[in-house]
């Protein structure tokens, strides 16, 4: 991924990270717009496909699971999810997959440390984590 476009990603994700912990949401305006504008990159390149499936695997996987435990994960997440999961496919494979098992992981991390503040009067937003997974996962496994 070229520099300007890491670049509007990280302020994208800091925006959605700062929100999501502030208001306990992400808001369509914000999820949508995002993922419209990856896609829309990806357009212009070779790996349009490639960020669509990814963008939809995740978006599925995180369905998935908000499904079966709705407390667990929001709609926000899930829709947060097409737009991360197309712009770490755009990264590869191994992108794709360090974002989608680095977001739990830090978003439990996360917990752990709460739990241990005692400041566990609600739970941890997860769209943060979502967020840092990508960005750590693409810079880390950049060519």
């Amino acid at each position: 991924m070229e520099p300007t476009a890491l670049a509007t990603l990280t302020a994208w994700c800091a925006v959605l990270g700062w929100f999501d912990l502030r208001h306990r949401r992400l808001p369509n305006s914000l999820t949508t717009t995002g993922a419209a504008a990856i896609l829309g990159y990806a357009l212009g390149t070779t790996r349009f496909t490639v960020a669509v499936t990814g963008g939809l695997l995740l978006a599925a996987l995180y369905l998935a699971i908000h499904l079966l435990a709705p407390a667990a994960l929001g709609a926000g997440d899930v829709k947060l999810a097409v737009g991360l999961g197309a712009a770490s496919a755009l990264g590869g494979a191994q992108a794709w997959v360090w974002a989608a098992l680095g977001a739990p992981v830090l978003t439990a991390a996360a917990g752990v440390a709460v739990l241990a503040a005692r400041r566990a009067d609600h739970g941890v937003p997860h769209g943060p984590s979502m967020g840092l997974a990508t960005l750590v996962a693409l810079i880390a496994t950049a060519s």
